[in-house]
Parts: C-alpha cells; structure tokens; sequence
C-alpha cells in the first residue's frame, strides 16, 4: 500500500525515550490492535529502532531537537492479500483511539491460520499518533510533595 509518518518533537531526552521504545513487550503494547503482534528487527542505540509485523514494517528515529527530542515513526504498510479488500475506515478521535487502546490491552490471540487482515493507511497514522500522544505525557508531577 504505502508509507505512512508521522513526527513530533517531545520535551524529553533521548534516553528516557529510548527506555520507553526499545523494549518490544513496551512498544508493542503502543503500537496496539492495528499493526498486531511486532517483533524489533533492529536497534542502533539511542538513535533509531525497526521493527516488523505480519501487517508491517517501520522505524523509529530519535534525533536531538532544542530542548527535546524529534521522533520520527513510519510504518510501510503490507498490501493486502490477492482478492481481499484494503479496510476502509474514518479517521478516528482522540476518544475512540483511547478507547481502541484499552480494548487492546486485552490479550486477543489470533486464530492459527486466519490470514492478518489488511490495514489502512488512517488506522496506521492514527496508531502511530497514538504512540506519540503516549510517550508525550508526563510520568509524574515535577513539583509536587511526596509525603
């Protein structure tokens, strides 16, 4: 099908990131439902992890921006099986990619045999979106008090 990216530069470090993505269980959780089961094909040190799935390939790239880091997520989407249909689906909101990501935090094997289904080019934007809101939200609240 074709390439989807998508980028934004994030007021973290390099290394902090780095924790965050290179760990597949972590990374894959993030991606979520769209892409399945990924498996990191390739990591070169706080700098750019590649990784692959039955419905995809991609790679993130780190990069120092100003005061954070650029990240950079692309996916190279699988063309659908002969005589199957791409999916078509509407571009999605914020609520119903959090929702989606909830419901895939569920584990939800799929059934040995059954062909992976297509995917389209919003729901992998949307997916890799998702993995950027996520690793953009603070962990903690810097000025507060533990007592």
């Amino acid at each position: 099908m074709g390439a989807v990216q998508t980028q934004r530069t994030l007021v973290k470090s390099m290394p902090e990131l780095w924790a965050e993505l290179s760990e597949s269980a972590l990374l894959g959780r993030m991606l979520g439902e769209p892409f399945g089961e990924i498996t990191i094909t390739r990591r070169t040190p706080e700098s750019s992890i590649e990784w692959e799935s039955a419905r995809a390939a991609g790679a993130i790239e780190l990069e120092p921006s100003g005061f954070g880091t650029r990240v950079r997520l692309t996916a190279q989407i699988a063309p659908p099986a002969a005589g199957e249909p791409a999916m078509e689906s509407p571009r999605r909101g914020v609520f119903a990619r959090a929702w989606a990501r909830l419901r895939s935090s569920e584990p939800r094997a799929e059934e040995p045999g059954t062909p992976s289904r297509p995917i389209d080019a919003g729901a992998a934007k949307d997916a890799l979106t998702a993995v950027l809101d996520e690793i953009g939200t603070a962990r903690h609240r810097p000025f507060s008090r533990h007592q």
